[in-house]
């Protein structure tokens, strides 16, 4: 009976916990998960991103990212053609089959552009970098932490609204409440027309001491319409 009583009361303690626990809180544990040795904000590497989308042919993209130098690579190869953007600080170089001096027909087919180059290395960057992006400037996450079922699997949830000039849509991040990892995020342009994706995420990839995401797959709210999967690798 001692043993029975003992279970319930430490099972109470535990849901307790989970309840209690503040946003603050509850990102610090995910980052000491994801990014156990603080290496992101020194981050330095190379990954490659395998990207599958329905009726459309593979994207391979190569991605390198020096956060203190200010450098960002991105290389796509995908239906037989590459193209390339090379961002570090304020220059932006721009190639496509190995060659820079680009006719317009190709920018335009192509949409190659410096603002859509930086705008690829703020969505990899963001994105392979939470939990640890939470912390940025801009960002204002919800004290109260809630507490969501998501496809069959209860999570602790911090919700994400951003300073008018860092975004204007809302996130969720979901948490497994035992191991704080982040399996699952979800943003909204207008939460009352349900419209916006949610991404499941899967396994783990070591990318120079961080935990990173291994397979992202991507669907609508609305509907839940798969959209793709990118699928990251580890490279030399």
């Amino acid at each position: 009976m001692k043993n029975i009583l003992l279970i319930i009361l430490m099972s109470a303690s535990t849901l307790c916990s989970a309840q209690e626990i503040s946003a603050a809180e509850l990102l610090k544990k995910s980052i000491a998960f994801h990014d156990p040795n603080n290496n992101w904000n020194t981050f330095k590497g190379r990954f490659r991103v395998v990207m599958q989308t329905p009726d459309r042919p593979e994207r391979n993209s190569q991605i390198s990212i020096d956060l203190p130098r200010e450098v960002f690579i991105l290389e796509v190869n995908q239906d037989s053609n590459s193209y390339a953007y090379v961002i570090e600080k304020d220059s932006c170089n721009l190639s496509f089959n190995g060659k820079t001096d680009l006719t317009e027909e190709v920018i335009s087919k192509y949409r190659l552009s410096c603002e859509r180059g930086s705008m690829y290395k703020d969505y990899y960057t963001y994105l392979y970098g939470l939990p640890m992006k939470l912390n940025d400037p801009g960002t204002q996450l919800a004290q109260k932490v809630e507490k969501k079922t998501f496809k069959g699997k209860e999570y602790l949830v911090l919700k994400a609204t951003y300073r008018a000039d860092v975004g204007d849509d809302i996130w969720y991040f979901y948490f497994d409440p035992k191991t704080y990892a982040m399996e699952v995020y979800q943003f909204y342009h207008d939460e009352s027309k349900n419209d916006g994706e949610y991404i499941l995420l899967s396994k783990l990839e070591n990318i120079n001491g961080i935990k990173m995401p291994k397979t992202r797959a991507w669907y609508y709210n609305k509907d839940d319409k798969y959209l793709g999967t990118d699928v990251l690798h580890a490279t030399d």
